[in-house]
């Protein structure tokens, strides 16, 4: 999406990581109990960046980075939501909610696109309900990685 001088920002929107954000970005942080549950931005960043393909956004609330979010391809069809953070001061205010809507937005547009998925520790006590509300189904443990995987089924009309 992209936004003209004249028309006002939304509360909570997402922009491309860049030189003069990144460092600002990597300095978000969570609460501690909260750290095992997401990796570190600055590791979300190097992955990005090396990584073709990744996409990566700031989570901007009221014209100030308060989160990353990152998804990536898994296969022509599917893109996972890998990351989603929003640094601990700005937590409980509905800006994770609103900034992984326009992420699902985003990526609903990709017409190749016909799964979305997540997942998430099993121990997250808020990731089952939080994502269930977005559409998001529980579809297996995954061993290797010791996380819950849920997803969403596109149906892109043909033709119009």
């Amino acid at each position: 999406m992209e936004w003209h001088r004249d028309t006002p920002l939304p509360e909570v929107y997402l922009s491309t990581v860049w030189q003069k954000n990144f460092e600002h970005l990597g300095d978000l942080t969570l609460h501690e109990p909260q750290q095992p549950l997401v990796a570190p931005n600055e590791w979300t960043l190097l992955e990005a960046a090396y990584n073709p393909g990744y996409e990566v956004r700031a989570i901007n609330y009221q014209d100030k980075q308060v989160g990353l979010l990152m998804w990536v391809p898994e296969k022509p069809h599917r893109i996972s939501i890998w990351r989603l953070m929003i640094d601990k001061a700005y937590q409980q205010q509905g800006i994770g909610r609103q900034a992984l809507q326009a992420a699902l937005e985003e990526i609903r547009s990709l017409p190749e696109v016909t799964e979305i998925a997540i997942c998430y520790v099993p121990d997250n006590p808020v990731a089952k309900d939080f994502y269930g509300s977005f559409g998001f189904v529980e579809t297996g443990f995954d061993e290797e990685e010791e996380e819950m995987l849920a997803e969403i089924r596109l149906h892109h009309c043909k033709g119009a």
